[in-house]
């Protein structure tokens, strides 16, 4: 069953006056995610990422089209729909005198929690979220990833049955990232959350996500497994060799090597997975007496994916 199936979504903003100024942020997006999935929606900055989760998080009307989430359409069934959904911004924002348990107050009120229920609530999100040691500290004296976390621990304060992470680690140090994608790989598990996540970082996707959709300039232009991506796109990690002679024959036809490229001394192989074909290749190439003499691994940037969905 679908927690999520949005049809030929569309929405336009416009501004100004003289002359009036339009922008197609949705243009026919489609996206269905099935309960208890974990769906990447990857694009560049304008793409419609974030247009699209306000129109399924019912903060924003479409223009054209329909969706459903948990069975409720949108536009007509938000109210039933708003108490079994939450969502996360990577720039949220609360008042700046509150500590963290009163962040979780005030909004678990809105959800209608109170009493003891409130309370202990408020108390399995501190511990879960490692904010103990902060629960006197004013929102504003907090730190960027500390502020992240009220704001993933006042996402949960419902226990919402779909959950809209919008670049949940955006500009995190990598310490505070791992733990994030800890809390939302442990919220499928134990919960069977069905989470939409956005993300600029492919290896956070292909870390947490059973399917990723790319989107660009408000069209869903690909949909996939990171594996069934990487072959439909041709686009994988690249190993740069710098090799003594020149390219071999046959090296662009080893298993995995989705691409080969020749870059005035250096090749750079695309493949499918590095850690696999590396050891693959460096063992092909001593076998026909080729030297290496420099090589390093790199991943693909998310523009070189989006250069080859446009062609």
């Amino acid at each position: 069953m679908l927690a999520v199936d949005a049809r030929d979504l569309t929405k336009t903003f416009r501004s100004g006056w003289f002359p009036r100024r339009q922008t197609e942020a949705l243009r026919g997006a489609s996206l269905q995610v099935p309960r208890g999935a974990i769906l990447g929606l990857l694009g560049p900055n304008g793409a419609g990422k974030t247009t699209l989760l306000s129109i399924l998080a019912t903060l924003l009307l479409p223009d054209g089209g329909s969706a459903t989430v948990l069975g409720h359409d949108v536009v007509r069934e938000a109210f039933a729909i708003r108490r079994r959904l939450n969502m996360v911004s990577g720039n949220a924002s609360f008042v700046w005198s509150l500590r963290p348990a009163e962040v979780l107050a005030f909004y678990g009120r809105l959800y209608g929690l109170s009493g003891r229920t409130l309370q202990r609530r408020i108390e399995e999100l501190i511990e879960r979220c490692e904010l103990g040691p902060y629960r006197k500290t004013q929102y504003n004296e907090l730190s960027t990833g500390l502020k992240q976390r009220v704001a993933f621990a006042k996402a949960l304060v419902n226990d919402p049955e779909v959950l809209f992470l919008d670049e949940p680690t955006l500009g995190l140090d990598p310490d505070v990232s791992i733990r994030i994608r800890a809390q939302i790989g442990a919220l499928r598990r134990e919960r069977g959350t069905t989470i939409i996540l956005t993300t600029h970082y492919m290896r956070e996707a292909e870390e947490l996500c059973d399917t990723i959709a790319f989107i660009k300039a408000g069209r869903i232009l690909a949909r996939g497994t990171a594996d069934e991506l990487k072959r439909q796109i041709r686009i994988g990690e690249v190993i740069e060799l710098r090799l003594d002679p020149a390219v071999p024959e046959r090296l662009g036809e080893l298993a995995g090597v989705l691409l080969l490229q020749v870059r005035g001394e250096r090749v750079e192989c695309t493949v499918d997975a590095a850690e696999k074909r590396l050891p693959e290749i460096l063992r092909w190439l001593h076998e026909q007496a080729v030297l290496v003499r420099d090589c390093r691994v790199r991943d693909p940037e998310l523009e070189e994916v989006f250069v080859e969905l446009a062609r």
